[in-house]
């Protein structure tokens, strides 16, 4: 017979929200809302256009830095170069603070 489950010593037995959870997931990244993330990769398209989307996909949002795989260098140039438009729609769309600064990385995508 198999021991029941028990928490670990100062864990809460309840269970918790899927939300509740991927929100601490996120906030241990240096993302406010797990919904932050989501907004992100679900609405890039929509911030960007759809040619730049086509070459283009977000990585990784982690303390206010948000990591962009492009396939070819003219994209991270064209990515670069829309940086200050792009940082005002993202704050806009995600709210205030959530991406300070774009990292731009070149790889097969």
């Amino acid at each position: 017979m198999s021991p029941r489950w028990k928490p670990l010593p100062g864990q809460v037995a309840e269970p918790r929200r899927v939300g509740d959870s991927l929100d601490r997931v996120a906030s241990s990244m240096g993302v406010s809302r797990a919904s932050t993330l989501s907004a992100v990769f679900a609405s890039w398209a929509e911030m960007v256009g759809d040619s730049v989307a086509q070459h283009s996909r977000p990585r990784s949002l982690r303390d206010g830095t948000l990591v962009v795989a492009v396939d070819e260098p003219a994209w991270a140039t064209q990515l670069r170069w829309l940086e200050a438009d792009l940082l005002t729609r993202l704050n806009e769309v995600l709210g205030p603070g959530q991406v300070a600064r774009i990292e731009v990385r070149v790889v097969p995508l």
